[in-house]
């Protein structure tokens, strides 16, 4: 019989232990866990959810991995076309974890209005597009059918569309420069087809989806030239490795560039909430552990008789600092139990429910984006558990200086 919990359990159990002084102690302890594992999942599920929407929204507008001709100098517009005739197109034979492989051409141009004009990249896309993305942000309309010989629909950005005053279905004029050295501009005439809404300001700005055809007539391009390939990958963590098999798997005369080589500053600001996240688990864990050590000193105070009276019973001071630590374990373990309660209540209702906006402009994001993984919250319930655990067990050493014969007299 494991005598230090049955001790412990009874000491949990007492109607005088509720309402003695150390009560409010005790109170103050638990709350302050349950409040930190909240402020931990909180930070955890809304750091996750940020990069991971953020990595999305990039990679629906972008690719993961772009394809196109030395020569365009990482420039947002096609230059110098590529023959869609490559080995790896439509797919990669030898690489895994390739998801779709499709053509792309962009254009600058500029929308015209009677009373207003927006500068914009016309992407031009086929069938082989993988519309998942501008499905999931569709507001209005529908996407543009490919699948005819040719189409003047095109997609919008709710940005867009309110800045210029425009509806869906109008026709719109768009000017675009015949070559670099030409002057005469090319106007062309498009029909709103879609808005979309992604809440990413950077792109949405900008950003025209349309027919690939329609960049080839306007780049006197043949049919079989494209501004590049772009690359959908299955698992955005391999995104390196599959960058680098990428590039050693195409013709020397093209390059292969990340999404995070071609926009560093956006993932260099996005790892750095790796590091808060990490400061604020180490400030919470630190404060809940100052919370247990100091019940747990008060408990010890308050208990020295019966601590007096079982040293005098044969028990060890490490069987007493025991009976303690399991007494300290049970606090613990309600606290972090009310936390995951309050902190998946408050996950789920943003969630769903969308309550707490943040500025798109800023954050690239109209509300605060969750992610819910629950190996994640395991780890984070074990790892504070266990931290808390280990930061009592000096402070139970004080057991040792109590000694029977004093203690036991003021019993």
């Amino acid at each position: 019989m494991n005598y230090e919990l049955f001790v412990a359990k009874r000491i949990i159990a007492d109607k005088e232990y509720k309402s003695s002084i150390s009560s409010p102690i005790i109170k103050i302890a638990i709350i302050a866990i349950a409040l930190g594992m909240v402020i931990m999942m909180i930070s955890v599920a809304t750091g996750a959810g940020l990069q991971q929407k953020i990595r999305d929204k990039m990679s629906g507008f972008k690719g993961h991995i772009q394809i196109d001709n030395y020569d365009n100098n990482n420039s947002d517009v096609s230059v110098v076309p590529v023959s869609i005739n490559q080995p790896f197109y439509p797919n990669f034979k030898d690489i895994d974890g390739i998801k779709n492989v499709q053509v792309f051409a962009n254009k600058a141009g500029l929308i015209r209005t009677k009373t207003d004009f927006e500068g914009i990249v016309f992407k031009g896309v086929s069938t082989d597009y993988d519309w998942s993305f501008f499905k999931e942000y569709l507001v209005e309309g529908a996407i543009p059918n490919l699948n005819q010989e040719r189409t003047r629909d095109i997609l919008l950005s709710k940005t867009l569309v309110d800045r210029l005053q425009l509806s869906l279905n109008d026709t719109i004029r768009v000017s675009f420069l015949k070559s670099s050295t030409s002057k005469i501009p090319s106007n062309r005439k498009y029909i709103l087809k879609g808005i979309y809404n992604t809440g990413f300001v950077e792109f949405d700005k900008n950003m025209m989806i349309g027919d690939l055809r329609e960049v080839q007539r306007l780049n006197r391009w043949e049919g079989d030239q494209v501004g590049g390939f772009e690359v959908i990958l299955e698992d955005f963590s391999q995104l390196e490795e599959k960058g680098i098999e990428v590039y050693r798997e195409i013709d020397s005369r093209l390059n292969a560039r990340t999404i995070t080589a071609n926009y560093p500053a956006i993932f260099e600001w996005l790892n750095l909430f790796d590091n808060n996240i990490l400061f604020i688990i180490a400030i919470m864990i630190i404060i809940a552990g100052i919370n247990m050590i100091t019940a747990l000193l008060v408990l010890i105070l308050e208990r020295i008789p019966m601590v007096g009276v079982l040293k005098a019973l044969g028990s060890s001071n490490w069987s007493i600092r025991k009976v303690f630590l399991y007494n300290a374990a049970y606090l613990i373990l309600k606290g972090l139990f009310w936390g995951n309660i309050i902190g998946f209540s408050i996950l789920l209702i943003q969630k769903y429910l969308g309550v707490i906006s943040l500025d798109p402009e800023n954050y690239y994001v109209s509300e605060v984006p969750v992610y819910i993984d629950f190996f994640s919250f395991v780890l984070l319930n074990i790892g504070t558990l266990v931290l808390c655990f280990l930061m009592l067990i000096v402070p139970s050493i004080i057991i040792t200086k109590i000694q029977p014969s004093k203690s036991i007299r003021f019993a």
